[in-house]
């Protein structure tokens, strides 16, 4: 369609919890191919992560401008006014929570240095503009949107200070973690930002990428273990071609592994695992893909399993041809 800014573009798949209880989140995507001009928008309900997998968003807000390409992300934090321009199609992922903000994982044993470190997260220099002209104010409040027209540009903040402000990442600078004798480190070594959760230990929500790295364990099936886990497990692919599901999944799609749900590589992924040598290989070169991961149970909207008819009804077919293999007299 022509003329859909960034407002106009956004779809939510699914989510928990409620924004007028302060706990909760939804993941949106969005497309759009038009800047949205003298529109601004806000959210009232929570803070935005925004992943963007094909264009580059030119991001104007209070506090400063960014321009956010793919393999980037940046954040926009509950009530902060921003607007985005675009030079032509564009299309990505969003994660909305509501009664906490993202915030580095805690690093544990693994000490002072590693994953996303805090030098490499960028927060927009003050930038201002003087415009007496009529701006739409689009609010996002308690799930639903209202507008409201002013006689001014809200971009006028001649400077700024503090902590509360929108920044961005670069994905291509986090530092992997990894198994580097037998088997695998938890998925929570992929851990870019955290928003906490009420229990001490859980997630409101995670993101987590899978970057490129050196696979070089022994004894061990390498690509991710089968399994089934307290987490709602939302997958999408920024670019190139998930290791686990090569060539079926695809660039800005996305697939939800609800609570308790099994999952795991396809055969094909199985059959090539199994027989692979273990030599040191590189995995996931030339590709990026990235989890949601909330402990909550989300629930998927109509739009997302019915009105963009783009579910993929075979899905659960990737894994009908994984053989048997278990022998119990093999010693």
């Amino acid at each position: 369609a022509d003329g859909v800014d960034f407002v106009k573009g956004i779809h939510t798949l699914g989510g928990a919890g409620d924004p007028c209880t302060r706990y909760g989140a939804a993941i949106h995507i969005y497309t759009c191919n038009s800047s949205m001009a003298n529109k601004v928008f806000y959210n009232a309900d929570g803070d935005l992560l925004i992943v963007p997998q094909l264009g580059t968003l030119f991001i104007t807000t209070e506090m400063g401008k960014m321009e956010v390409s793919p393999n980037e992300i940046c954040v926009i934090q509950q009530g902060i006014r921003f607007k985005v321009d675009v030079t032509g199609a564009s299309r990505g992922y969003m994660l909305e929570v509501w009664g906490n903000h993202f915030i580095l994982p805690n690093l544990g044993p693994i000490g002072a240095n590693g994953l996303a470190n805090p030098r490499d997260f960028l927060t927009p220099v003050s930038h201002y503009e003087d415009v007496e002209t009529e701006h739409v104010v689009v609010a996002k409040f308690q799930g639903k949107l209202f507008s409201a027209k002013q006689d001014h540009s809200p971009f006028d903040v001649v400077a700024w200070h503090g902590n509360y402000a929108p920044y961005k990442y670069n994905l291509k600078n986090f530092m992997v973690i990894n198994a580097t004798a037998f088997d695998h480190a938890d998925p929570s070594i992929f851990t870019v930002l955290t928003c906490p959760g009420q229990l001490e230990g859980t997630a409101l929500c995670d993101f987590v990428i899978f970057p490129p790295r050196w696979a070089v364990q022994d004894h061990t099936f390498r690509p991710p273990y089968y399994h089934r886990n307290c987490m709602s497990e939302f997958m999408g692919l920024i670019y190139g071609n998930y290791e686990a599901k090569e060539g079926e999944f695809q660039p800005g799609g996305g697939s939800l592994h609800s609570i308790m749900t099994p999952h795991g590589p396809d055969a094909n992924c199985f059959t090539g695992a199994s027989n692979a040598a273990l030599n040191p290989v590189r995995v996931a070169d030339n590709t990026q893909s990235f989890m949601f991961e909330s402990s909550l149970s989300l629930k998927s909207t109509t739009w997302a399993l019915k009105t963009c008819e783009k579910v993929d009804d075979d899905y659960w077919k990737c894994w009908q041809n994984l053989p048997k293999l278990f022998n119990p007299n093999q010693k």
